[in-house]
């Protein structure tokens, strides 16, 4: 069977998703058009060998409508007969992208791809393409009479039914911010990120964030309607433990490893397995554990044989819920910090989270590297990677 194989990823800084962040000024497409031109100039291949760019956008409206990935992709210079597609499978898009676009090279559709993605919080709300309105409230009433929640809330519900306090929270928080910071600061990230208009490092990282200052933060989500619902709540989610809004854009050069020794370039890894799931869309973040659990099955691997593992850091409770419930190490959980520190442009997250594993293997020497988020609706995607 023919191997998909990465030959590159890269990103751009992570820049606050508010007006003044370090990418507030830079359209979307030439956030996303620029690390396309990265993977041409980094690797040299013709874009006219590219036959397809699959990239992610959740919130598609304003200045991310109409297809961002082919407006992006002729920003770059690209031919016009290279075609692209935008996808949405919330904040897993650009990792499934990689999906489709490695699922693509194995099945023979395609020699080489793009897996992209692309989020400018600044510039394009969250939540405008849904004009104020829940468009899922009407036809699963019937199914869920009291009817789904926020994310927020999902997370403060995960916090208290597996009884992480807020300490533990925040404690967690605090160590995205120092394991992201001492990567930094030792150029651990300098090979996966691309400039952005004047940004040259990610500006979400604050150094010096620790527990103290955290525990003074206000709940983010507290409300008299919920606690009604849900007594069980204890308020622990907090902006200091949770992902920053974000501005950013990533992409993966993929192809088949035939492809690659033809063209006379050097695969960094390759997909082993693949898996996405739904769990309950109430609690909606825990879908990651049933993913795991799947593409382990798949690749015939344990939990014990993965080198790191990266969970989005979406809420703070998230990766910590996964690693209890599948039994993970923590010493291997979002080794140089996740989005609480990094930050969460949406659909650019999945090929954010890429380099970054990447990129750990291969400067400790590590050989299968996992990847998973939750999505809203209660989905996962999951992803095994091998070093090469």
């Amino acid at each position: 069977m023919t191997s998909a194989v990465i030959v590159d990823v890269v990103r751009t800084p992570s820049g606050k998703g508010k007006s003044g962040g370090g990418l507030s000024e830079v359209h979307p497409a030439t956030l996303l058009s620029g690390v396309l031109e990265a993977l041409i100039d980094r690797t040299g291949i013709d874009p006219a060998l590219v036959d397809d760019v699959i990239g992610g956008c959740v919130t598609q409206s304003g200045e991310q409508a109409f297809n961002i990935a082919r407006t992006a992709v002729l920003a770059a210079g690209f031919p016009e007969a290279v075609p692209a597609t935008t996808v949405d499978r919330q904040c897993g898009s650009s990792q499934q992208a990689a999906h489709f676009a490695a699922q693509g090279v194995i099945a023979g559709a395609y020699d080489v791809a793009i897996a992209c993605g692309v989020e400018s919080m600044s510039r394009v709300s969250m939540f405008s393409n849904a004009q104020g309105k829940d468009p899922n409230r009407g036809p699963i009433a019937h199914r869920y009479p009291d009817g789904l929640v926020q994310q927020g809330i999902s997370a403060e519900v995960i916090a208290a039914r597996w009884k992480f306090d807020r300490s533990a929270l925040d404690e967690f928080a605090a160590r995205s911010h120092q394991l992201a910071a001492a990567t930094a600061a030792s150029g651990g990230f300098d090979n996966e990120i691309v400039a952005a208009g004047t940004l040259t490092a990610d500006e979400t990282i604050r150094p010096a964030t620790a527990v103290e200052g955290l525990s003074g933060l206000k709940p983010a989500f507290a409300d008299a309607e919920f606690q009604a619902r849900f007594p069980e709540i204890e308020w622990s989610i907090t902006p200091g433990n949770s992902s920053p809004l974000t501005d950013g854009a990533s992409a993966a050069l993929i192809m088949s490893k035939e492809k690659a020794a033809q063209l006379g370039l050097k695969p960094r890894a390759r997909f082993h397995s693949f898996s996405v799931t739904g769990d309950d869309p109430l609690l909606m973040l825990t879908a990651v554990i049933p993913a795991t659990r799947k593409v382990l099955d798949r690749a015939g691997l344990s939990i014990r044989d993965i080198d790191a593992y990266e969970v989005n850091e979406a809420f703070a409770p998230v990766p910590l819920v996964w690693a209890r419930e599948v039994g993970a190490d923590l010493a291997k959980l979002n080794p140089r910090g996740g989005a609480i520190a990094l930050g969460h442009p949406l659909g650019a997250s999945g090929m954010r989270i890429l380099a970054t594993m990447l990129n750990h293997l291969e400067q400790t020497g590590g050989r299968y590297g996992l990847m998973t988020m939750c999505e809203a609706g209660g989905l996962a995607n999951a992803t095994i990677i091998e070093r090469l």
